[in-house]
């Protein structure tokens, strides 16, 4: 009986070798690797296999950020309305926004040879 359990194990131990191999195998091909010795067959087969792992992938994307954007929305529906409000009331009015306002600069617009070597200030 001994002899019976060792010998299942070791065809046990030897299938997932065999499984172990095959799976590398095929995370290379996944990888792009070792496909120059693959037929078209073998490569549209790739293909498909993550065209569908990308097509799970976004709708798993999609579900996580579905569920996201409601947990945020019920955590900040009435929040941004009020926060602008708030903001609104305790800002200073600010003089620039209302009118237009000319700034002093040292940008000069001209060949080098014309141009001025300081800057007459106005003050």
């Amino acid at each position: 009986m001994p002899n019976l359990t060792l010998q299942h194990l070791k065809q046990e131990a030897a299938a997932m070798m065999k499984k172990i191999e095959l799976l590398e195998i095929s995370k290379r091909k996944l990888l792009g690797e070792g496909l120059g010795t693959s037929s078209i067959e073998e490569i549209q087969q790739v293909e498909q296999q993550l065209e569908r792992s990308v097509t799970k992938i976004r709708a798993r994307k999609e579900k996580v950020l579905a569920a996201e954007n409601a947990r945020l929305y019920e955590k900040y529906a009435a929040k941004p309305v009020q926060v602008l409000t708030q903001r609104r009331e305790t800002l200073p009015p600010n003089p620039e926004s209302d009118t237009s306002s000319e700034v002093e600069t040292e940008l000069f617009i001209g060949l080098p040879e014309t141009r001025p070597k300081s800057f007459p200030s106005n003050k």
